[in-house]
């Protein structure tokens, strides 16, 4: 009894051993405060010398910092020293419809990548239709057709060559905007008042961001772009629709708003935990100029306590005439990225502030096109007051390579 007691303690600490580590930056060797490291299970955070402790079960353990790459650690030794590789993230998003391993757009995009400071490509792994761009194994969605349109026919071959070239990959999932999980679900798509199912302007349905079947099923995709290697899921319409006189499940108060938000945001975090993959979700651009939630649920402040990564779309033709003291806002990229930044120091670090930049034509005010001097003043700005990085958002996912060459000061 008393052999079988001893062998019962030992297996207990062999199974929960404390692994213990210092987190440093590979190029300065200067700790990092405030690191992720996860199980599956929990995650603990470094302190100001960049030291952890962590009582761990499992064989890998993953580690997470705003502005570095990340970190498996597989091999659990005494006094270990993590190096961590700095990241500034220069993205380019390939659209739905590109992704392709024959694309011509995506073997633009490399051409760029491999020639200039670009460094991450955002895919469309679950579009706004809710189609995935590849075949998961997630047979909820597939059995609504969600895979039926898929671009990627060999997505392992398509991380592959991702990895091959160093090239970081962020996997873009649309939340709740979602035509398929809505006609199938038309208990919890959002309705009129008269109780018909609610479109937007471009005919999509959504569903309704209070219920947690939705929720379960937009991160359940997620999970599947984790295990085929993404280094972060970006989460878009992760919102309320911008639209009065609609139905939910729960009555739309700002609270219960930021409430659903941050609920989903809190169960991602959980949920791909074990993947080690980033989260970041994108906001409208005027919620860094606000401080309620502009009736869609979003906040600076509530995001930021789940997301590793906020991304405003400050489109300088999304601004308003006026917006600025600026009556065509669209004419001042600069000044138009830089001050919105500037505006949320106070709610979170910069560091962990990525934003969408604008590669089209302006629509809104002058008719402006965006070309070299707007889109490098955009990439100026953030640089300016210090981000980690920035994503361009062109929806034709056509980029010029000279746009990107970086220009010696």
């Amino acid at each position: 009894m008393k052999i079988l007691l001893f062998a019962a303690v030992l297996l207990q600490n062999l199974l929960f051993a404390s692994f213990s580590a210092n987190i440093i930056d590979a190029t300065t060797s200067k700790p990092i405060k405030d690191a992720t490291v996860s199980n599956s299970n929990f995650s603990v955070k470094s302190d100001a010398e960049g030291f952890f402790s962590i009582d761990n079960g499992e064989k890998i353990l993953h580690v997470k910092a705003c502005g570095y790459r990340p970190y498996k650690i597989e091999s659990q030794d005494e006094d270990a020293t993590i190096k961590l590789e700095p990241l500034i993230v220069k993205a380019l998003y390939l659209s739905f419809w590109h992704t392709s391993n024959q694309s011509p757009k995506l073997r633009d995009m490399l051409k760029i990548i491999d020639e200039t400071e670009v460094n991450t490509v955002v895919v469309d792994v679950k579009n706004e239709y809710g189609q995935t761009s590849f075949k998961t194994s997630f047979e909820q969605g597939n059995s609504y057709g969600a895979h039926k349109s898929i671009i990627n026919r060999n997505i392992t071959e398509f991380m592959k060559l991702m990895k091959s070239k160093n090239i970081y990959t962020v996997a873009r999932v649309v939340t709740f905007k979602d035509e398929l999980q809505a006609i199938n679900n038309q208990d919890y798509a959002i309705k009129r008042e008269d109780g018909t199912i609610w479109r937007n302007h471009d005919n999509m349905a959504w569903v309704d961001p209070f219920d947690k079947r939705a929720h379960n099923y937009t991160i359940s995709i997620a999970e599947e772009a984790a295990k085929v290697g993404f280094n972060e899921i970006n989460f878009d319409y992760i919102r309320f629709p911008a639209k009065d006189g609609l139905k939910y499940s729960k009555e739309s108060t700002q609270e219960n708003r930021i409430k659903a938000i941050s609920d989903f945001l809190a169960l991602a975090q959980k949920r791909l935990r074990k993947y080690g993959v980033f989260i970041s979700a994108d906001t409208y651009g005027n919620i860094c100029w606000t401080d309620d939630d502009n009736n869609i649920g979003q906040t600076i402040s509530s995001m930021a306590q789940h997301a590793d990564y906020l991304a405003p779309m400050l489109y300088p033709s999304g601004f308003a005439s006026g917006s600025f003291s600026l009556k065509h806002p669209s004419d001042y990229p600069h000044e138009v990225i830089y001050k919105s930044i500037k505006n949320i120091e106070d709610r979170i670090e910069t560091k962990r502030v990525r934003p969408w930049l604008q590669y089209f034509k302006d629509y809104a005010h002058t008719r402006r096109d965006y070309k070299k001097f707007e889109i490098r003043e955009q990439i100026r700005a953030v640089e300016d007051i210090n981000t980690s990085g920035w994503m361009m958002w062109s929806p034709s996912s056509r980029y010029h390579m000279d746009y990107f060459v970086k220009i010696d000061e």
